[in-house]
């Protein structure tokens, strides 16, 4: 007996097995082919080193990813995929393909190469976790934002309004430990600085210890994929437990003198949460390197873009031209400077891993660099006396 008649998709799509894990219509058209080979659909849940679990109608079994070993680096299994597996009963069971993404959180690895790394795959909503127990680092969240806002398949996050995308996963800032700020005044004025910097994104204070706000983020999080990312010591595991209901993730204390975890999570794993919907806990990430982020970087600082529309020259650089948008706004009040300057060096750096695999992109970077290097000579031939 094959296994497409095992598991006949031509029910319910909800009905099936793996619908507590996002299976439904699309995924059930997308591995129509591969059921009448006789394979078997899975979610992965884990990779470990050439391995990954996957959960199947069968249960969660440990697949070997030889056959889906590819030479890009962004097309590895990874925690969230949904493969085509060998039936029950073979030895050893391959993950033989992985079905079409639809979003993916990447971010560019620390090597020189131009390479992305994929920390997660088919989410719905990136739960960017801050804690409160240190100092806010607005220019951090505004770097994850930009990450979160460019998470697709493909093509580019657009916002078509305040609070609705048309692709890719829905982005929000939870702020936790929530309990260690004294007062109710206080509290709001933090989430009114984060809301600065996240438009268009809901700002939420949770308190694993308290609950506060506990409950709200599970009624989000209770439809489709959710992906907790943050830095060591932002509270992600203890907030996972807390939405799963048990302790699932070990948890550690954070040091004293910093506020820095230890690395306590050491995978990316997919969970189903009681509520509905699943989650994917991953480890802290030290470093956040943008990967062709130049769209969510737009969305992030979205009213600078707004300005630079207004400014006289089209390719204005935002420096010292006449009729500049931007700087009017900055002398006026209405344009924060750090605001423009964490706007600056976020397009710097994504135009700078554009550049490793985008000629054109190299090319404009290199006229830039002899103009501003050509500028910076008369400057100072200028200084010395010695204009010609």
């Amino acid at each position: 007996m094959s296994n497409a008649s095992l598991y006949p998709f031509s029910s319910s799509a909800v009905q099936h097995p793996l619908a507590v894990y996002g299976w439904d219509e699309g995924w059930e058209a997308e591995f129509a082919p591969y059921a009448a080979q006789g394979l078997v659909p899975g979610r992965v849940v884990r990779v470990d080193r050439g391995q990954c679990d996957v959960t199947t109608p069968d249960g969660v079994i440990r697949a070997d990813t030889a056959f889906v070993v590819p030479h890009d680096p962004m097309k590895v299994v990874c925690t969230g995929d949904w493969v085509a597996v060998d039936p029950e009963g073979s030895d050893p069971r391959y993950a033989r393909t992985i079905l079409p993404r639809r979003t993916a959180f990447v971010r560019s690895t620390s090597s020189k190469r131009s390479e992305g790394q994929v920390l997660a795959t088919n989410i719905d909503h990136i739960v960017i976790c801050v804690s409160l127990a240190v100092e806010l680092d607005l220019g951090r969240i505004e770097r994850f934002l930009a990450l979160a806002m460019s998470s697709s398949s493909g093509e580019a996050l657009l916002r078509t309004s305040a609070d609705s995308w048309e692709s890719g996963a829905q982005p929000l800032v939870v702020l936790t430990k929530a309990d260690v700020v004294p007062d109710a005044t206080g509290l709001s004025y933090l989430v009114q600085d984060v809301e600065t910097v996240a438009p268009g994104v809901q700002v939420l204070p949770v308190s694993s210890a308290t609950g506060e706000g506990v409950e709200v983020l599970a009624a989000i999080v209770s439809t489709g994929t959710s992906v907790l990312l943050g830095i060591s010591g932002a509270g992600k595991s203890t907030l996972a437990n807390r939405l799963l209901g048990e302790d699932v993730m070990d948890v550690r204390a954070t040091r004293d003198a910093d506020g820095k975890g230890r690395h306590t999570t050491t995978t990316r794993n997919l969970l189903p949460l009681p509520g509905g919907g699943v989650l994917i806990d991953t480890p802290g990430v030290r470093g956040v390197g943008l990967w062709d982020a130049g769209h969510g970087v737009g969305q992030v600082f979205s009213e600078i873009e707004d300005l630079a529309a207004d400014c006289r020259f089209h390719d204005c650089a935002h420096e010292a031209e006449p009729g500049c948008a931007v700087l009017a706004a900055l002398e006026d009040g209405s344009l924060d400077h750090r605001r423009l300057e964490s706007y600056r060096k976020l397009q710097r750096e994504n135009m700078r891993i554009v550049a490793k695999t985008d000629a054109r992109v190299r090319a404009e970077l290199r006229r830039e660099w002899k103009l501003r290097s050509a500028e910076g000579k008369a400057a100072m031939e200028a200084k010395r006396g010695r204009v010609r």
